[in-house]
């Protein structure tokens, strides 16, 4: 039998390991001011499952080249998969880095970005024993009519849930409309990323976003 493949999910990962020392540098007092916000709730409940999350960094130029090469790396990734992009602009809309709390419990559960067209993650502090990415099955109609698939660790093409185990400089890129989560940290090592929303607009549009 001849085998036609259509509708993939395409997921990107790179290692850009260049970056990790500018970015996490930048990315502390950001961090910093996140927990001081927090600062009444932790002292009142403590930092378990806690969250941190910056202010956009978007305008901050001390992410300057490690913002330009992910949007480049976004502006490929659809062009790759066959968008005409003559006729789009991509653009920033999201940019921000979170660490999760040192008492363990951090994560978050399955979701989408609203209208976004690459979504990314660049990894500063991770580890074996910390949380990672999962991935969710993205067809409605396949979700509704899955099969047990059989044991083992193998990923096949009827896989519901695939995870990545990443190390600092870890770059993902995916589509915007891939649900995804983080499991539950344990809170044994740091762990700390930085998120990315792209959306493509049409160019006539541009002049008035």
């Amino acid at each position: 039998m001849q085998v036609h493949e259509y509708f993939k999910t395409p997921i990107w990962v790179d290692y850009k390991p260049e970056f990790l020392k500018s970015a996490n540098k930048a990315s502390n007092k950001y961090i910093n001011e996140s927990r001081k916000r927090e600062k009444e709730y932790i002292k009142k409940y403590g930092d378990f499952g806690r969250s941190y999350h910056s202010t956009p960094l978007t305008l901050d130029n001390n992410f300057l080249d490690l913002r330009n090469y992910i949007g480049q790396k976004s502006w490929e990734f659809l062009d790759w998969q066959g968008f005409d992009m003559s006729l789009y602009q991509t653009f920033f809309s999201e940019m921000w880095v979170q660490e999760f709390s040192k008492k363990g419990g951090g994560h978050h559960s399955a979701h989408v970005h609203w209208n976004q067209h690459v979504s990314g993650f660049y990894f500063l502090k991770c580890s074996d024993k910390t949380s990672y990415p999962i991935f969710h099955e993205p067809r409605a109609g396949a979700r509704a009519t899955k099969l047990q698939t059989k044991p083992g660790e193998t990923i096949y093409h009827g896989t519901e849930l695939v995870h990545y185990k990443c190390k600092p400089g870890t770059l993902i890129l995916f589509p915007g409309y891939l649900e995804h989560e983080f499991v539950v940290d344990h809170g044994k090592e740091p762990f700390r990323f930085i998120h990315t929303n792209i959306q493509a607009i049409p160019k006539g549009m541009a002049k008035d976003v």
